[in-house]
């Protein structure tokens, strides 16, 4: 029996009664957040010891004491602040312990907040959902666009307000099934890239879907416009709103197409492999930080994830180191600059597309024991990701392709 959580987002339309409750909880919500912010460093600098959850919703109990406003939300919605300042303390703690180790990390200690931009209601008297109608507890029935069925037992809403005014309503579910193990599709490894989006290790490639330059040229408008424009004054006001639309409208589309892209991958193969990119480490290179950004590799492969158990695919990250220095005939290593775009091996004289090479060695990375690293001199084997699935769920996959 395998636990799937899924979440679906629709097009909210609340009413202006229910939007204007809707970003006065908002603005409570953020002056909460920042009065716990301020009470946990309190809290530390008196006892050097971190304030709880717990301990945050009992001074919760007693704020709602002395400020009756914090009654017009719901419990388990100001509970939620609670959550989302104790993990952003606890990833604060996760930096500060990978930066001990070496890692380049920004520590980033919890900020205070100039706005809440979305509410989350627990399932427990605080949402039901209708055919065309959510009710939000303390905000009535609000409308929504149910275009899709929702599949499992609802866990929690979330209502949010984007920059451009526009609202919609996300809702996690969570559903026990059994799922069959593989589709019957190949294996496959995959190569990220630039200028071709991918390549993957049967041949195939991706391309990519760029912004297209005049849609550059209206957004880098938009830009000088808001430059120009006095801060604070409502022409100002408007182009922000008005770049914000175009800004909004390029990231729906690249998002509908890492989408269909993703969904049509799990549906056809039974194992994907892919690189684990340190995506953050490549941007600091400024001449390819912007084109690595507009790819949105971090979000097309978590796509990859979540959509793989629904359907019959497995999908793992793989250290994407040398991949495409290493020849996938012989696996002699060799330096290659980034201009060259065919791989030729000095050693074996093997001559293939450098990212269909590299797509190659992902997926062997995946699918031999310890993941590709050579076992000489007595080294530990480990079993491959591939080989560790298999043993879990005690079947096979489909053949490679």
């Amino acid at each position: 029996m395998v636990t799937m959580e899924r979440a679906y987002k629709f097009r909210a339309y609340p009413s202006q009664s229910q939007k204007s409750a809707l970003n006065h909880q908002m603005q409570l919500s953020k002056e909460l957040y920042n009065l716990l912010l301020e009470q946990s460093k309190k809290y530390y600098e008196e006892t050097v010891k971190t304030l709880t959850e717990y301990r945050m919703n009992v001074w919760l109990t007693q704020l709602k004491k002395e400020r009756p406003e914090f009654k017009e939300i719901h419990s388990q919605v100001l509970q939620n602040v609670s959550k989302r300042i104790s993990e952003a303390y606890k990833s604060f703690f996760r930096r500060c312990k990978a930066k001990k180790t070496g890692k380049k990390v920004k520590v980033g200690f919890p900020r205070y907040k100039k706005f809440v931009s979305s509410l989350t209601f627990p399932q427990a008297g605080g949402f039901s959902i209708g055919k065309k109608k959510v009710r939000l507890s303390k905000i009535g029935n609000v409308n929504f666009v149910n275009h899709r069925e929702i599949d499992g037992t609802p866990k929690t809403c979330t209502i949010k307000k984007t920059k451009t005014g526009e609202w919609f309503v996300t809702i996690a579910t969570e559903k026990e099934d059994i799922f069959p193990f593989t589709n019957g599709g190949g294996a496959v490894g995959i190569d990220l890239g630039i200028k071709k989006y991918a390549v993957l290790s049967d041949g195939s490639i991706l391309q990519n879907k760029h912004i297209p330059k005049d849609e550059r040229r209206r957004m880098k408008r938009l830009q000088k416009i808001i430059s120009r424009r006095k801060k604070g004054s409502n022409k100002r006001r408007k182009a922000v709103l008005k770049f914000a639309r175009k800004y909004e409208h390029i990231s729906r589309i690249k998002e509908d197409w890492l989408h269909k892209m993703s969904r049509n991958l799990v549906n056809s193969h039974s194992f994907i492999a892919y690189e684990e990119l340190e995506i953050a480490n490549m941007m600091r290179n400024h001449h390819l930080a912007r084109s690595i950004g507009e790819e949105s590799w971090g979000t097309f492969t978590a796509m990859l994830q979540y959509k793989a158990e629904s359907a019959g695919c497995v999908a793992v990250a793989v250290n994407p180191k040398n991949t495409s220095r290493t020849c996938s005939g012989c696996g002699n290593v060799q330096d290659i600059p980034l201009s060259e775009r065919t791989f030729t091996c000095v050693k074996c004289g093997m001559s293939k597309d450098r990212d269909l090479n590299a797509s190659i060695n992902i997926l062997a990375r995946a699918t031999t024991s310890g993941q590709g690293g050579s076992h000489a001199s007595g080294d530990d084997t480990r079993p491959s990701a591939m080989e560790a699935v298999v043993a879990e769920r005690g079947t096979k996959f489909g053949g490679a392709s």
